[in-house]
């Protein structure tokens, strides 16, 4: 009788226990998020991303299980400034009654121009300087869910911080191999003008083509032409593809325009588990690897 009295208590105990120890859910819009919100969360949270990687936020059309991942959530976390066409992650969230936080808030966006008129340039995470703002807004945004936990939350950004400082000064040293007027980045969208202005690349040179919704839809032919011969009079040694674009039209242009290409880079979205490009220190450090291969 007493064994089963014991039973029965520890039976009654299991949901209260398990209430104790149950996790914070926090669902994040891209790769690049999600991993900044384990580096500060550690295993106190569960980190759950919208994106696969190698999928572009900007055309990503979510699926009903993106809503019931969503409603797992007590916090989102969205980068902000359109990336995310059609501002989806903040649909899901008002959809699901769920508070959201914006990684970019606090940046000076860069401008980009789309259809002749100005628009912000919501790939803001390619300077590691921007990187720390988005680490900065996670922590305060997970201390002020998770009040108990701000403690461990501050200690590991105070260290991803030193990491993020570590990676800019390595960056700029790998540089120093390519001459400033052979800094020439020509890719498949206009996805690296803060890493082109952080690390000296002539900000004249043909950087991209297209935005958006648009990545490879506004090669028209006359703007074909103009983009080939731009990379030949910019003395264009290599163009690179990227993860999240297909790679056809780089292709051709770097054939009709008589350059290499010089292989390919992550973007709007990191590697996969297992790649050297699945966080966004590794992602970075291949990246400007794979570019100082090809331009040196």
């Amino acid at each position: 009788m007493n064994r089963l009295l014991s039973l029965a208590l520890l039976a009654l105990a299991v949901p209260a226990a398990a209430e104790e120890t149950r996790r914070p859910v926090i669902v994040c819009s891209t790769t690049q998020i999600a991993d900044f919100a384990r580096q500060v969360a550690g295993d106190r949270c569960v980190v759950k991303c919208i994106l696969a990687p190698g999928a572009d936020p900007h055309t990503y059309q979510p699926t009903p299980g993106d809503a019931e991942i969503v409603a797992t959530a007590d916090l989102c976390l969205e980068n902000g400034l359109h990336l995310e066409g059609k501002n989806w992650m903040a649909t899901l969230a008002k959809d699901r009654g769920k508070p959201i936080a914006t990684c970019t808030e606090g940046i000076a966006p860069l401008e980009l121009e789309s259809d002749g008129e100005k628009v912000r340039d919501p790939h803001a995470w390619f300077s590691p300087v921007n990187a720390a703002r988005y680490v900065n807004n996670i922590t305060a945004a997970l201390s002020k869910l998770d009040a108990a936990g701000k403690g461990e939350y501050e200690a590991r950004a105070k260290l991803y911080l030193q990491q993020l400082r570590t990676l800019d000064a390595w960056i700029k040293e790998q540089f120093n191999a390519i001459l400033p007027e052979k800094r020439i980045l020509v890719t498949s969208h206009d996805a690296f003008n803060y890493f082109c202005r952080d690390y000296g690349f002539r900000s004249a040179a043909p950087v991209g083509w297209s935005t958006g919704s648009e990545v490879g839809a506004g090669m028209t032919p006359e703007r074909r032409k103009s983009v080939i011969e731009s990379i030949r009079s910019f003395g264009v040694k290599a163009v690179f593809v990227e993860t999240s674009v297909n790679p056809k039209m780089v292709q051709e242009l770097a054939r009709e325009a008589g350059v290499a290409v010089g292989g390919e880079l992550y973007s709007d979205s990191m590697g996969g588990p297992g790649t050297a490009g699945e966080t966004y220190i590794g992602m970075m450090r291949e990246n400007v690897l794979t570019i100082v291969k090809a331009l040196r």
